[in-house]
């Protein structure tokens, strides 16, 4: 059964934060329903827009808030092209660092994870701040 907690989001942040470093993005660390950890990035050198590809976002709901974009764990790589998907990349490798496991099977509606993990950038209601792009 997926849980978060406290002592796991403090895990977490010792590998979250280097990343954010390297890449110039500021972002926090928050537990949602005891079960998700949710990296929300604020402001950041990063066009996550100029990298997205948009073929994989034609039909869908991105445009609707603009400056906030959740990120999908599942399919990140199809999603964004160049230094931002090599951020994701990074990012998803250290929010699993506390233990994260997957021995789920959809196909006979078993869901056995460790934690789940969700990126936003920007929120709803307060938007990613572009800092200095390149």
């Amino acid at each position: 059964m997926a849980y978060m907690d406290q002592d796991r989001k403090k895990i977490i942040s010792q590998a979250v934060k280097p990343v954010l470093a390297k890449y110039g993005v500021k972002g926090s660390l928050s537990v949602r329903n005891h079960m998700t950890i949710l990296l929300t990035i604020k402001e950041g050198k990063l066009n996550f827009w100029k990298d997205r590809n948009m073929d994989a976002f034609r039909g869908s709901l991105a445009d609707v808030f603009p400056g906030h974009l959740d990120i999908n764990p599942y399919h990140y790589q199809n999603h964004y092209t160049g230094e931002s998907r090599e951020f994701l990349k990074e990012i998803f490798q250290a929010l699993k660092s506390a233990g994260w496991y997957d021995r789920s099977d959809a196909m006979i509606d078993y869901f056995n994870t460790a934690y789940y993990m969700d990126v936003h950038v920007g929120k709803w209601n307060k938007p990613y701040v572009l800092r200095g792009s390149n």
